[in-house]
């Protein structure tokens, strides 16, 4: 991508921090991931790969209840629960709870851990985007949402430590 379609595409994602990252992507011709470092450095910080990725499922399912989503072309998949805990396995970061959400994820083609910070529909969002090693979201885990719909405090101090510790 030619230095000015980022710059472009900075300036864009700075008037519109709550675009959706996966529609601007696909109109950019440019991978979710550069769609999330064309933030405001204020709103986005970025860790690790496969270590980072067990470290934040680690730590995410101490939350409690958060919405995990998987927004692909033909859809957007969304659950609302207590992340399961995990363990590795067979090559696999493996979530152990047989209800609610299951299954095994390959950690290792995790590219990045992403901490976004930013408005979206007029609200305050915050979510851990986890980025393949091509550059695509493999899913989202955002911070939950208290009864007034605020982001839960605790939840969210959470996201910061941890975004502290993996995107330092």
């Amino acid at each position: 991508m030619p230095n000015t379609d980022l710059a472009a595409l900075k300036a864009h994602m700075a008037e519109n921090p709550g675009a959706v990252i996966e529609t601007v992507a696909r109109e950019r011709g440019v991978t979710p991931r550069v769609v999330i470092e064309a933030l405001p450095p204020e709103m986005v910080k970025i860790g690790g790969g496969a270590d980072a990725f067990v470290s934040a499922m680690t730590d995410i399912a101490e939350w409690g209840e958060v919405t995990l989503i998987v927004h692909t072309d033909d859809g957007i998949f969304e659950t609302t629960a207590p992340l399961s805990p995990g363990s590795l396995g067979h090559g696999y970061y493996n979530l152990t709870e047989p209800k609610g959400l299951h299954g095994h994820l390959r950690h290792e083609r995790c590219g990045g851990v992403a901490f976004v910070e930013r408005p979206f529909m007029g609200k305050s969002s915050a979510f851990v985007a986890f980025l393949n090693v091509d550059g695509g979201v493999m899913f989202k885990v955002f911070v939950g949402r208290d009864e007034t719909r605020a982001l839960k405090a605790d939840q969210l101090a959470r996201f910061r430590a941890l975004a502290g510790k993996l995107a330092a």
